[in-house]
Protein backbone atom coordinates (compact mmCIF):
# COMPACT_ATOMS: atom_id res chain seq x y z
CA UNK A 1 0.00 0.00 0.00
CA UNK A 2 1.44 3.28 -0.84
CA UNK A 3 -0.99 5.96 0.74
CA UNK A 4 -4.18 6.83 2.23
CA UNK A 5 -5.90 10.46 0.66
CA UNK A 6 -8.23 12.73 2.82
CA UNK A 7 -9.33 15.56 2.14
CA UNK A 8 -8.83 18.60 4.27
CA UNK A 9 -9.61 22.21 4.51
CA UNK A 10 -6.74 24.43 6.07
CA UNK A 11 -3.64 22.43 4.71
CA UNK A 12 -1.04 23.84 7.35
CA UNK A 13 -3.23 23.20 10.34
CA UNK A 14 -3.34 19.61 9.42
CA UNK A 15 0.43 18.96 8.64
CA UNK A 16 0.74 20.80 11.92
CA UNK A 17 -1.36 17.81 13.47
CA UNK A 18 0.37 15.20 11.85
CA UNK A 19 3.75 15.82 12.54
CA UNK A 20 3.37 17.67 15.61
CA UNK A 21 0.79 15.82 17.65
CA UNK A 22 1.07 12.32 16.00
CA UNK A 23 5.10 12.82 15.52
CA UNK A 24 4.90 12.26 11.49
CA UNK A 25 7.13 13.74 9.37
CA UNK A 26 6.19 16.26 6.13
CA UNK A 27 7.39 14.45 3.31
CA UNK A 28 6.91 16.58 0.27
CA UNK A 29 4.48 19.53 -0.22
CA UNK A 30 3.44 20.20 -3.96
CA UNK A 31 1.19 22.80 -5.47
CA UNK A 32 -0.94 22.25 -8.69
CA UNK A 33 -1.54 25.94 -10.05
CA UNK A 34 -3.38 24.76 -13.14
CA UNK A 35 -5.32 21.81 -11.11
CA UNK A 36 -5.85 24.55 -8.10
CA UNK A 37 -4.59 22.02 -5.37
CA UNK A 38 -2.00 21.15 -2.86
CA UNK A 39 -0.96 17.61 -1.82
CA UNK A 40 1.36 17.37 1.42
CA UNK A 41 2.79 13.86 1.75
CA UNK A 42 3.10 13.24 5.72
CA UNK A 43 4.27 9.29 7.19
CA UNK A 44 6.58 7.90 9.39
CA UNK A 45 9.19 7.03 7.07
CA UNK A 46 9.79 7.22 2.76
CA UNK A 47 7.37 6.71 0.70
CA UNK A 48 9.29 4.28 -1.00
CA UNK A 49 8.85 1.95 1.88
CA UNK A 50 6.16 3.36 3.91
CA UNK A 51 2.42 3.76 3.94
CA UNK A 52 1.87 7.60 4.19
CA UNK A 53 -0.94 9.91 4.25
CA UNK A 54 -1.75 12.34 1.11
CA UNK A 55 -3.39 15.32 2.29
CA UNK A 56 -5.19 17.25 -0.18
CA UNK A 57 -6.19 20.97 -0.67
CA UNK A 58 -8.57 21.98 -2.58
CA UNK A 59 -8.16 25.77 -3.14
CA UNK A 60 -10.88 27.91 -2.42
CA UNK A 61 -13.02 25.41 -0.85
CA UNK A 62 -13.95 26.47 2.91
CA UNK A 63 -16.63 24.40 3.79
CA UNK A 64 -16.12 21.11 5.41
CA UNK A 65 -16.33 17.41 3.29
CA UNK A 66 -18.79 15.25 4.37
CA UNK A 67 -17.32 12.26 5.84
CA UNK A 68 -19.65 10.23 3.96
CA UNK A 69 -20.21 6.35 5.45
CA UNK A 70 -17.82 4.53 3.30
CA UNK A 71 -14.56 6.06 5.35
CA UNK A 72 -13.86 4.63 8.21
CA UNK A 73 -10.52 5.62 9.84
CA UNK A 74 -6.80 5.64 9.79
CA UNK A 75 -5.08 3.18 12.33
CA UNK A 76 -1.67 3.84 14.07
CA UNK A 77 0.28 1.65 16.45
CA UNK A 78 1.48 3.06 19.44
CA UNK A 79 3.50 1.70 22.81
CA UNK A 80 1.56 3.33 25.56
CA UNK A 81 -1.78 4.07 24.92
CA UNK A 82 -2.80 6.13 27.85
CA UNK A 83 0.23 7.95 27.88
CA UNK A 84 -0.20 8.69 23.96
CA UNK A 85 -3.43 9.79 24.43
CA UNK A 86 -2.85 11.97 27.86
CA UNK A 87 -0.32 13.86 25.59
CA UNK A 88 -2.39 14.49 22.98
CA UNK A 89 -5.64 15.87 24.97
CA UNK A 90 -2.98 17.94 26.26
CA UNK A 91 -2.24 19.16 23.41
CA UNK A 92 -5.79 20.50 22.72
CA UNK A 93 -6.67 16.95 20.14
CA UNK A 94 -10.16 15.80 20.43
CA UNK A 95 -10.51 12.05 22.03
CA UNK A 96 -13.84 11.23 21.30
CA UNK A 97 -12.88 7.59 21.79
CA UNK A 98 -10.89 7.27 25.24
CA UNK A 99 -8.05 4.13 25.81
CA UNK A 100 -9.73 0.67 26.84
CA UNK A 101 -10.14 -2.22 25.74
CA UNK A 102 -11.74 -3.04 22.44
CA UNK A 103 -15.51 -4.23 22.71
CA UNK A 104 -15.32 -8.13 22.81
CA UNK A 105 -11.43 -8.56 23.38
CA UNK A 106 -8.27 -7.65 25.16
CA UNK A 107 -6.53 -4.82 22.78
CA UNK A 108 -6.95 -1.30 23.42
CA UNK A 109 -7.82 1.15 21.68
CA UNK A 110 -8.70 4.55 21.44
CA UNK A 111 -9.41 7.34 18.44
CA UNK A 112 -8.50 10.96 17.92
CA UNK A 113 -10.16 13.39 15.50
CA UNK A 114 -8.07 15.45 13.47
CA UNK A 115 -8.21 18.68 12.64
CA UNK A 116 -11.29 17.91 9.45
CA UNK A 117 -12.93 15.21 11.65
CA UNK A 118 -11.31 12.05 10.62
CA UNK A 119 -10.54 9.37 12.77
CA UNK A 120 -7.50 7.88 13.71
CA UNK A 121 -7.29 4.62 15.81
CA UNK A 122 -4.72 4.34 18.14
CA UNK A 123 -4.03 1.06 18.57
CA UNK A 124 -2.20 -0.24 21.85
CA UNK A 125 0.66 -2.57 20.55
CA UNK A 126 2.09 -3.25 24.37
CA UNK A 127 -2.06 -5.14 24.75
CA UNK A 128 -2.52 -6.80 21.64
Amino acid sequence: MMHTMIRVIDLDRSIDFYTRLLGMTLLRRDDYPDGKFTNAFVGYGPEETDTVVELTHNWGRDAPYEMGTGFGHLALGVRDIYAVCEALAAQGAKIPRPPGPMLHGTTHIAFVEDPDGYKIELIGLDTM
